[in-house]
């Protein structure tokens, strides 16, 4: 099968980020690739793994996303497509989505696989977006994937700890949470193997109907903090400490 998944580079979580203007000071950022999109990759990867055929990775930006499209190569992915463009952010999720939904169409893939969001703009709308421009079918906030006789069985996360399971046709996209699986890393070989695999470069040229979205000022969040206090017994309390942590802070 022929899984294509999309992934993006953003500004490294570690990076000390200082508003300037519209945006962020870039100058000093270091990079890497978003974290839902490399669960995402890692659920790409599995598959291929399992079912055979290919990976292909899928990501715009301006030359440095060739770094994160290595990383991807590198843990396993057979081919890239780079979406060339100076500013990626200047366009609209609608936008961005028409342009990947372009590049995609000739590859007349299986499965389509997105992280749920961005880290950095958060918008949570592209992956949707895109299945409706390619007219799949989709799912959001997947956290299982089982493919049985040419379809899809899906277990989605839903509010307060309950979860769904879908079964749906092949073509399909999905749209991965994070913590699907354990994230792999970058063995020697697929370093080495990673510089000789195909990257299909395609410029965007931004029309004058595709000014996007821009942002009006950027700000630091607010530092705060909380006491959550819990009723009941030592066993109760525990019960409810348990599940806090398990589905709001997502440690365990």
């Amino acid at each position: 099968m022929t899984i294509i998944v999309c992934i993006k580079q953003v500004p490294a979580r570690e990076s000390h980020l200082r508003p300037a203007g519209g945006w962020v000071e870039e100058a000093d950022l270091s990079y890497e690739i978003n974290e839902p999109d490399a669960f995402a990759l890692e659920e790409g990867l599995r598959l291929k793994e399992q079912h055979g055929g290919e990976t292909v990775v899928l990501s715009a930006g301006p030359a440095r996303v060739v770094q994160t499209i290595r990383e991807a190569l590198a843990k396993g992915a057979d081919r890239a497509i780079h979406l060339e463009h100076e500013n990626p952010r200047a366009f609209s999720p609608l936008e961005t989505a028409r342009f990947m939904a372009d590049a995609i169409a000739g590859e007349k893939p299986d499965l389509v696989l997105t992280g749920l969001q961005s880290d950095d703009l958060g918008y949570g709308h592209t992956g949707v977006i895109l299945a409706e421009l390619l007219g799949l079918p989709h799912a959001t906030i997947v956290m299982q994937v089982e493919v049985r006789d040419g379809a899809l069985r899906v277990k989605r996360e839903l509010e307060g700890g309950w979860f769904q399971h879908v079964e749906m046709p092949l073509p399909a996209l999905l749209t991965i949470q994070s913590g699907i699986g354990a994230l792999r890393y970058a063995t020697l070989m697929g370093i080495k193997k990673a510089r000789t695999k195909e990257i299909r470069r395609v410029p965007l040229e931004a029309g004058p109907g595709d000014a996007g979205f821009q942002v009006e000022r950027v700000s630091l969040p607010a530092r705060s903090k909380a006491t959550r206090l819990f009723d009941g017994s030592p066993q109760e309390a525990a019960a409810q400490l348990v599940e806090k942590l398990k589905f709001e802070a997502r440690v365990l």
